[in-house]
């Protein structure tokens, strides 16, 4: 009985030591964040607000907070580039934005240690509560900056926060660095607000490095010397929240900070591929081990190396990088996001397939690099510094309040001083103080760190850096204006690249339109002409061809087969372009489908058989082959999709295959009808069968009118042979360096004449069918042969010449764009394609509206008009009826009137089009560097001798 008792007693002991000791760990004191502003730009908090000048001034009203006042309606609305060089130039928009917020402080939280914090504000900013200075002015728009209010606040009563936002620096350098630059100058306090709450001892912040063999050291820097004896505890919890390693560090009397050190065996590695996150626990103790205070940090174990003219390896394995530059930006609220826009960002980058982003041109929110860390993207964190630098007294400051913050962010691969010799060479060494991780510093556009970063270089150029010893990056390239750049000429390009073995990859210019909503302008959006409409997405992220041209291309797997035949027998050759994903991690999804012919066009592709299966153990870097057990494709199968989809379930990219050897001419499936007639006038020659009716000009033999069941279609005017070269070129493709405006004409695409004359005409029965033979002489026309069949379905065989350079050939019809409702066709899409930007499509059934949108002032994406690859059918709807065109010549183009290019014509302007069928199509540059100059793909075409296509036409 003695012996219970005392067994029960001891187990009530150890119960409550234990509840004793989880009440502590919960009740532990942790830093408590009060927001005085919302969070970000989704739950923005009204504080009262006066601005000085612009939109809505001298009078106080209300503003929301975080916010930049612009886009609220106050101050005024400024592009930096205007006033590019000038410190403090005429003209400059410098209203000051003044702020009052009443809060209450908690008689709680007496005898606690408070920081005000500021997440950004734009710019000089002087802050004061109750009346008084809270410290210096912060210069510097896109940092984090705080202040110790402990002995301003009133306990237990109200207070008055009092901000002033001076638009401009007072500063010269910081004017320079942030604001004559290529993006919009906002003002405000542009990100949240907050009180830090902290115990009196407390850990200020932490800076971890965490290595790939498991290794773990953080520095801990207290908020005070301590003067007793005090220790820091780190556990360490995997993503499960189990605890895998604990240790613990004494403080030395008098110091403010240690190092806490502990080994993981075999972790879990943080890749962009593998995110795999742990979070680190520290707690200050006494001396009793009670907790005095707790933070927690979220980190990854990975190991950053640069090997010297070799490349940038992570965990030891050699990277590629694909990567993009992206601001922070929205129409509506400018640079002002939320938690769920910043991780809207991330999942759209790597929806591209892409593996890093650039901070372009200073430091993101917290939770774009949250989300970075999660989702997995590699970081160049940058700081300010477009062309011009900051002086070194505020460069200094602004590098340990970067470096600080995000150091912790696994993400964060490389740290950037500035941007195209925007660069403070008396900071390179600053970032390094405040990084245990020695992070690799970089000058983009420059040579610097090991890397050569060069921006916009062409391709012959790319390939002389390549021999240089450094590690070639770009971190810009392929500027993509308008629908130009980024995935034009991106295949080349990476081809060249990635094969490269100093080459660690690239980044493009820019992930999306910095289009703002001018809300005093009735709310267009303003991407200031042609200087911020360079997104691979729209302002409001609207997709764009490029982004799935980069998806395919940028896709780390890799589907070889370019052609699939009846008798395919399911093997794939397959790349895995992972760094560090075995292919077996994918699931790969096939269909056999049934396309619809032209006779079914408005029915939806039908499935057939369908499977999935995972991919075969193809490791990282190599290629194989990946066997699909499929059944033979049964009569009814004339296609078959195949889609990647990763471990995350993400789809990498959904190839497809129009099966060969089950296509049938549609001439050969004309249902039957009436026999076609043929009548003739003075002018004219009339050919008809069941109600369709083709009138022939006898002076040019051209279709001049089509009558589809009495009712005019003004389909006609054709075929003509259609050839284009752009304007600076000389006869013999490049450059011509004779003629003293040819720059001026480089953009400048112009029509060649044919100077075919009619030869003969005449018309031949066979059977059925009746044909209209036209012949030419002496120009580019050779002839075109129409055969009307019973249905009235018509046939038409046409052969012209040309011998020399040319950027456009093939021949065209007109059609009164005005009467176009719509198109629908089986083919590539839904994007329209560019010689140098084939990738990105998909063959399929595809139909959209007709439109007509601007570039960088309306974004309408699928673009209507364009060239048109790898198509089947396409039915084009009008006001009128409907003309179908069907393509029975292998690799020609169907060009839908000619793209449209942006108001100031900085990429092409080309001759009208109308409908037409190509076998050659113009690329498209970039705002930097002309076709020539963007690799083979972009070259123009030496064409030699005669040229035949044939296509079926019908109306109805």
């Amino acid at each position: 009985m003695r012996t219970k008792f005392l067994l029960c007693y001891v187990v009530c002991i150890l119960l409550a030591a234990n509840f004793s000791f989880l009440y502590a760990q919960k009740s532990a004191p942790k830093t408590v964040i009060e927001y005085l502003s919302g969070k970000g730009a989704d739950d923005a908090v009204d504080w009262d607000f006066y601005v000085t000048g612009g939109m809505n001034s001298g009078e106080w009203t209300t503003i929301k907070v975080p916010s930049c006042w612009e886009t609220q309606g106050f101050g005024q609305f400024q592009y930096g580039i205007s006033f590019y060089g000038k410190p403090f130039p005429e003209g400059i928009a410098k209203e000051e934005g003044r702020y009052k917020y009443e809060f209450e402080a908690p008689e709680e939280w007496r005898n606690r240690h408070i920081r005000l914090v500021f997440e950004a504000s734009m710019t000089d900013t002087e802050v004061r509560l109750n009346g008084l200075k809270a410290g210096p002015t912060h210069q510097g728009g896109f940092y984090r900056f705080s202040y110790d209010v402990t002995d301003k606040l009133r306990y237990g009563g109200k207070n008055l926060l009092e901000v002033t936002v001076k638009k401009e620096s007072e500063n010269a350098s910081v004017n320079l660095a942030e604001r004559r630059a290529d993006y919009w100058n906002f003002g405000g306090i542009i990100r949240p607000v907050f009180l830090e709450i902290k115990p009196v001892r407390h850990i200020h912040r932490t800076a971890i490095k965490a290595e790939a063999d498991g290794s773990f050291t953080a520095e801990c820097y207290l908020g005070n010397a301590v003067s007793d004896a005090l220790s820091i505890k780190a556990e360490i919890f995997d993503a499960a929240g189990r605890k895998v390693r604990e240790t613990v560090s004494p403080i030395k009397k008098g110091s403010d900070w240690t190092t806490v050190s502990m080994h993981v065996p075999t972790p879990a590695l943080w890749t962009a591929e593998t995110p795999n996150l742990y979070t680190v626990q520290f707690s200050l103790t006494g001396d009793a081990g009670e907790i005095l205070h707790q933070t927690e940090e979220r980190f990854g174990f990975r190991t950053i190396e640069v090997r010297e003219s070799d490349g940038l390896y992570i965990n030891g394995v050699k990277v590629n990088i694909r990567g993009i530059n992206r601001h922070s930006f929205r129409p509506e609220t400018g640079r002002t996001l939320d938690r769920e826009k910043n991780y809207e960002d991330v999942r759209l980058i790597r929806e591209m397939n892409m593996n890093a982003v650039r901070l372009s041109h200073y430091p993101a929110d917290p939770e774009f690099l949250e989300a970075c860390d999660e989702l997995g993207l590699y970081v160049m964190n940058e700081l300010a510094g477009w062309h011009g630098k900051y002086d070194t007294p505020i460069g200094k400051k602004l590098v340990e309040s970067l470096v600080t913050r995000d150091v912790n962010h696994p993400s964060v691969i490389w740290w950037s001083n500035g941007n195209e010799k925007g660069w403070n060479t008396e900071l390179d060494g600053e970032y390094h103080r405040w990084d245990p991780q020695q992070r690799p510093v970089l000058h983009p556009q420059g040579n610097f760190g090991g890397f050569e970063t060069m921006h916009y270089r062409s391709y012959g150029e790319t390939q002389e850096y390549l021999r240089l010893p450094e590690i070639f990056m770009p971190t810009e390239i392929l500027h993509g204006l308008y629908d130009g750049g980024h995935g034009a000429g991106l295949y080349d390009y990476w081809e060249m690249m990635r094969n490269h073995p100093r080459c660690a990859g690239a980044f493009l210019w820019v992930f999306a339109d910095e289009g703002v909503k001018r809300v005093d302008e009735d709310g267009r959006i303003d991407n200031q002409g042609n200087y911020a409409a360079d997104g691979i997405v729209g302002p409001h992220h609207e997709k764009e061809g490029s982004f799935y041209t980069v998806k395919e291309i940028w896709s780390p797997v890799q589907i070889m087969n370019e052609r699939i035949g009846k008798d395919f027998d399911g093997n794939f050759v397959v790349e895995n372009r992972y760094d560090f994903t075995s292919l077996n991690a994918c699931t790969f999804k096939w269909e056999q489908v049934s396309f619809p012919s032209v006779f079914n066009a408005g029915d939806d592709v039908s499935v057939i058989r369908s499977g999935s299966l995972r991919g075969s153990d193809i490791a990282p870097h190599e290629s194989g082959v990946m066997s699909i057990n499929m059944p033979p494709f049964s009569d009814k199968v004339n296609g078959l999709f195949v889609t990647v989809i990763d471990k995350f379930g993400e789809e990498l990219w959904r190839w497809s295959w129009r099966i060969e050897g089950t296509e049938k001419s549609s001439a050969e499936v004309s249902k039957s009808g009436t026999r076609a007639s043929y009548d003739e006038t003075a002018n004219h020659i009339i050919l008809s069968a069941s109600g369709r009716k083709y009138t022939f000009n006898k002076g040019n033999g051209y279709l001049e009118q089509v009558e589809a069941d009495g009712r005019s279609i003004s389909f006609g005017n054709g075929p003509r042979f259609f050839g284009v070269r752009r304007g600076d070129r000389s006869f013999d493709q490049f450059y011509n360096h004779d003629d003293p405006d040819a720059r001026s004409a480089e953009r400048i695409y112009k029509e060649f004449e044919d100077a075919a004359r009619l030869d003969t005409v005449f018309v031949s029965e066979e059977g059925d069918r009746r044909t209209l033979h036209v012949l030419y002489k002496l120009g580019n026309m050779k002839e075109a042969a129409w055969t009307v069949m019973p249905d009235g379905t018509v046939e038409l065989n046409y052969t012209y010449n040309f011998n020399g350079v040319v950027d456009m050939m093939g021949v065209r019809f007109d059609y009164p764009e005005e009467k176009v409702v719509g198109k629908r066709w089986l083919g590539d899409g839904p994007y329209r394609v560019w010689q140098n930007r084939l990738h990105g499509t998909t063959y399929n059934v595809w139909e959209n509206k007709y439109n007509d949108p601007v570039p960088g002032e309306s974004f309408t994406y699928p673009e209507f008009k364009g060239y048109f690859a790898n198509c089947s059918w396409m039915n084009i709807e009008t006001q009128e009826g409907v003309i179908s065109i069907s393509n029975e010549t292998p690799d020609a183009y169907i060009g839908v009137y000619q793209p449209r290019d942006g108001r100031d014509a900085l990429l092409y302007t080309f001759p009208d089009s109308g409908i037409s069928i190509l076998d050659v199509i113009p690329p498209v540059r970039n705002k930097v560097n002309t076709t020539d100059l963007i690799g083979p793909s972009s070259q123009p075409k030496w064409a030699n001798g005669d040229k035949s296509g044939r296509i079926i036409l019908r109306f109805h």
